[in-house]
């Protein structure tokens, strides 16, 4: 695991020891870099396999190809063996060698022959040619800047603000996308300037052009098996290719642990991991006591340690999280608007104390159905069977209906599912995933915001719902996420929280091939008779705890609503204060002031919405005020 960075062009001396400066954390076992002409590679290295002879950058024994290397190839012990037949020969054990040979023997389509996270730049000598890469599903980070003939490549945004004409400029596209949605889109970073390599995506630059191309789609659906023996054979496959990608994952030369929320999914991998080893199990749970039960997972997390009998570690979330709040900010670079962050950085925190490696639940509910709202989408086919009148009557309800503390808000969940009675499957879907809609940005935004606010903010998730089977609006909410919600904000949280702390995460059920097979199967197979997760959970039927399977999901939330009216209210009263608000020039203060006021009094839960709103301000304190306040004016 790394951070890596590079340029084609002519740069200052010093441009590439400053860019790994700022990646240190990503690897600080190691660093490295090769300066050629005008072309530079560099690296800092989390070394956790081959930890002698993997240094970076890593050349070819006849020099002509250099890499440097971000991520895991878990595949890497057959590829190797594949390419030793082929001829070729090896000077160390690492997966970066690896790559580098696949390369030299595939050229570009090497990529689809990896299985892993991964991100990588190659630059091949002889043809003067820089070819990049990211991992299918998003995993690994690879941001980018161009301008004429000078190209700079990153792990993060920070290190490309090194250069001095990588501007700061806002891209209003992808600010539109973080208030709608609470993190930047697929291809934009919130630097107008500055670009993400998409997933599943090769790009070249050759004599200062960029060409991309994408190299893996997910696959189509087929009809699912319908019989009972049909389902056992799914169940038994889906336990199959779980452990399977654990076992792959657990390939490290350095102490590896496993995040254990009390969930299925955490629950699953850990079950997994004790199938294909006797050794000792590290797990890390976070959570919040008695002051907020209904978000509280660990006694859960308690039976699945004691059933696998790993070595476990828990930690209690407090309230007071205003000292670690701008450390969040400094590692997205970016504003971040899931809530989540806080938890996933204190449980990596505690976890980098014990291991290097930690396994993770992550793309569990996005894999085999795990969210209420797709639910929701079976319900309101029903609902969309009602006359028109009955069916707008039902939203006014909802609208009078309070709210609750509890991290299951019935009313709020109401309110969402009428809000577009006449909406169309794909439109309501991703209207519930939505921070801001359309009409409450109109309210919120100035005239000088607005003007910036174009209309196609939900494009790629429009695109992603589209492709699912006809007829079966659940497998186009499963598209949406796979596409947009996964890579962009939990794996980008994931990826973020843990190399703060130096810490790889590993997620197997991200695996491609269990991506693929899952795609395969209809939503009903997914989640027989409208029980989420049914599948997953007839998988590990007699190997998990019964009160882990039973509980209903929780997510790893944490009870921001309550906090935001008591011990996070200084901060929410700092960053959204009138004068702040009206000095920043992008809301109406009285807008934010009435959406402030409605939470504090109980009358309605905004927590998502300030505090997509408090980390925006918070994020411009620290990238854009240092060099000028940012104001729209």
């Amino acid at each position: 695991m790394c951070g890596i960075v590079g340029h084609v062009g002519a740069t200052a001396p010093g441009l590439l020891p400053a860019m790994l400066g700022l990646l240190k954390h990503r690897g600080p076992d190691d660093s490295g870099i090769r300066v050629e002409g005008d072309v530079g590679l560099g690296m800092t290295r989390l070394a956790i396999i081959d930890l002698v002879t993997g240094r970076q950058p890593m050349s070819d024994a006849g020099g002509r190809y250099w890499i440097v290397f971000n991520g895991e190839i878990y595949n890497f012990r057959q590829l190797r063996a594949e390419l030793m037949t082929a001829g070729r020969r090896f000077r160390t054990r690492s997966d970066t060698e690896v790559i580098l040979h696949a390369y030299a023997v595939h050229g570009e389509a090497c990529v689809e022959r990896l299985a892993g996270m991964f991100a990588f730049a190659i630059w091949d000598d002889a043809e003067r040619r820089l070819f990049l890469a990211r991992d299918r599903l998003g995993k690994k980070p690879l941001y980018y800047w161009h301008r004429d003939r000078l190209f700079l490549f990153a792990s993060e945004p920070k290190a490309l603000l090194c250069h001095p004409a990588v501007a700061r400029s806002v891209d209003w596209s992808a600010l539109h996308h973080y208030l709608a949605f609470g993190y930047t889109p697929v291809t934009r970073s919130i630097f107008d300037s500055i670009r993400k390599l998409p997933p599943a995506h090769t790009a070249t630059v050759v004599e200062g052009r960029l060409t991309q191309r994408r190299y893996w789609q997910p696959p189509a659906g087929a009809p699912s098996p319908g019989t009972r023996a049909g389902r056992e054979e799914s169940a038994a496959a889906v336990r199959a290719g779980l452990r399977e990608a654990v076992r792959l994952r657990l390939e490290s030369d350095v102490p590896l642990g496993v995040f254990l929320s009390g969930g299925i999914d955490s629950s699953a991998v850990v079950a997994s991991m004790r199938e294909v080893t006797s050794g000792r199990i590290a797990t890390f749970s976070v959570g919040f006591g008695r002051a907020a039960p209904t978000y509280d997972e660990l006694p859960y997390a308690r039976l699945v340690a004691r059933r696998f009998a790993t070595d476990h570690h828990e930690e209690i979330l407090e309230p007071d999280v205003r000292a670690i709040l701008p450390d969040i900010v400094r590692a997205f670079d970016e504003p971040f608007g899931d809530s989540s962050a806080i938890p996933t950085f204190v449980v990596a925190q505690a976890t980098a104390r014990h291991v290097k490696v930690a396994l993770s639940g992550i793309g569990g509910d996005e894999t085999f159905g795990g969210y209420p709202r797709y639910l929701g989408l079976r319900v309101a086919a029903l609902h969309d069977k009602l006359p028109r009148w009955l069916r707008h009557a039902s939203r006014s309800l909802a609208g009078r209906l309070p709210d609750s503390a509890s991290s299951r808000n019935w009313a709020d969940w109401a309110r969402r599912f009428t809000a577009e009675p006449d909406a169309t499957p794909g439109d309501r879907y991703i209207g519930w995933t939505r921070f801001f809609g359309d009409a409450q940005l109109a309210t919120l935004a100035t005239p000088a915001l607005a003007a910036h606010l174009g209309p196609a903010v939900d494009e790629h998730q429009q695109s992603a719902f589209a492709s699912g089977r006809p007829g079966d609006p659940v497998d186009g909410a499963f598209r949406v996420d796979l596409a947009a919600y996964l890579p962009d904000d939990l794996l980008a949280m994931a990826d973020r929280m843990s190399m703060a702390h130096s810490l790889e995460v590993r997620a197997p059920f991200c695996d491609h091939r269990i991506i693929e097979e899952s795609l395969r199967l209809s939503s009903s197979a997914k989640m027989p008779g409208g029980r989420l997760k049914g599948l997953l959970k007839a998988a590990f039927a007699g190997v998990l705890p019964r009160e882990v399977l039973a509980h209903r999901k929780h997510g790893f939330m944490i009870p921001l609503g309550d906090w935001l009216r008591r011990d996070l209210r200084p901060t929410l009263d700092d960053l959204l204060a009138p004068d702040c608000v009206r000095a920043r020039g992008l809301f109406d203060a009285d807008a934010v002031e009435a959406l402030k006021q409605e939470h504090l009094s109980g009358a309605r839960t905004h927590a998502d919405r300030l505090w997509t709103l408090m980390m925006l301000e918070l994020w411009a304190r620290e990238y854009l005020d240092e060099r000028g306040r940012w104001t729209l004016r």
